[in-house]
């Protein structure tokens, strides 16, 4: 499993079970990078000026249908400028064996066209940085797959949500549209 480092991110614990945490804004957050699920990297950087919604998933849970929701988030707002990252993570034991199952059940099953980043452990001491990072900030570590954390242009957390809340309900879509690029 490759772990590197991600720009800004933002999360919520299954224990919130929805409930949102709202940190103080604050200068440009650091940036990271992650492996792509494709090979490569995705530099967090290359997000700046930009929402990025980052997700933390998995192939085998109960809520992985909210994948297709993700999938909608990334049609409707990616074009105003929207980033939705997934995050596929073993760390709850319910994720696929390797990158390219994981990819081709995401892309068969959902659709997914959104940035996806290869395995990655999103709590504990191997956590990727970008987690580490939002712990530091906000106290939130994932306590379950599709947690959610909504990060601003310049890569500060705005809000995070728990695996109850799906992708399409109106408290994140309320919090991205004044997020948006000439919004």
């Amino acid at each position: 499993m490759k772990v590197l480092t991600m720009a800004t991110a933002l999360l919520t614990g299954f224990g919130a079970l929805g409930a949102a945490s709202k940190p103080a804004p604050a200068a440009d957050a650091p940036s990271f990078t992650f492996v792509s699920i494709e090979g490569g990297t995705i530099d967090t950087a290359d997000f700046r000026g930009h929402p990025v919604l980052v997700v933390n998933t998995a192939s085998l849970c109960g809520f992985t249908p909210q994948l297709g929701g993700l999938q909608k988030l990334h049609e409707e707002f990616g074009p105003k400028g929207l980033v939705v990252l997934a995050v596929p993570s073993d760390d709850f034991k319910q994720e696929l064996d390797n990158a390219k199952e994981v990819s081709e059940f995401c892309t068969l099953t959902y659709g997914i066209t959104l940035p996806m980043t290869d395995i990655t452990h999103v709590k504990g001491e191997a956590a990727h940085p970008f987690y580490k990072w939002v712990k530091s900030q906000t106290g939130f570590v994932p306590r379950w797959n599709f947690n959610k954390v909504l990060l601003d242009g310049t890569g500060n957390v705005v809000d995070t949500w728990g695996s109850l809340t799906p992708p399409g309900a109106d408290a994140i879509r309320d919090a991205i549209v004044p997020l948006l690029p000439g919004a």
